[in-house]
């Protein structure tokens, strides 16, 4: 799968130390509203891909690393890489319990079969969305699912499935 970029040991984008896997693409929605550029991912359009495979990303997460004890998946749009993403969280939830989140500028309604079948594939673990695009000169908030702030007011993280279901 390509990717342009890993952060094995992360603690910005959730509230306990995470593993961030920067997905490649974009269709620059949060731009397209607004009329201008506005995100401030754009730059990454021009990054260098990475070519690795899922069990290896799985591996690194769970083999070397007795810190993490979450994945988040952001970058550019990690649903505009939706096959990638799919296997990927399938894979990861084979291998542990731990919490699967993933950042997008979707809004809900707009992937909700995509979301559902995310939810097929998960099996013990807490799948957690951030949805919502960034939209300038709007207040922040703090998200407590994440633990984090968030650029724009509108934008908000749901439990889509839980481990306890």
């Amino acid at each position: 799968m390509k990717l342009i970029d890993i952060i094995e040991t992360d603690f910005v984008n959730y509230k306990v130390p995470c593993m961030t896997v920067m997905f490649p693409y974009c269709s620059f929605k949060c731009n397209k509203e607004c009329n201008k550029q506005v995100c401030h991912n754009t730059l990454l359009q021009d990054s260098e891909l990475v070519e690795l495979d899922i069990d290896e990303i799985v591996q690194d997460y769970y083999l070397p690393n007795i810190v993490t004890e979450a994945i988040v998946m952001q970058g550019l749009e990690p649903f505009d890489s939706f096959n990638d993403l799919k296997e990927l969280v399938k894979e990861f939830s084979e291998w542990c319990n731990d919490d699967i989140v993933i950042y997008t500028g979707y809004k809900e309604e707009e992937i909700k079969d995509e979301v559902k079948q995310l939810c097929d594939v998960v099996t013990g673990n807490d799948l957690i969305i951030k949805f919502g695009r960034f939209i300038p000169n709007i207040d922040a908030r703090y998200d407590s699912t994440l633990g984090v702030v968030l650029r724009s007011d509108n934008q908000y993280a749901k439990v889509v499935k839980s481990s306890k279901e």
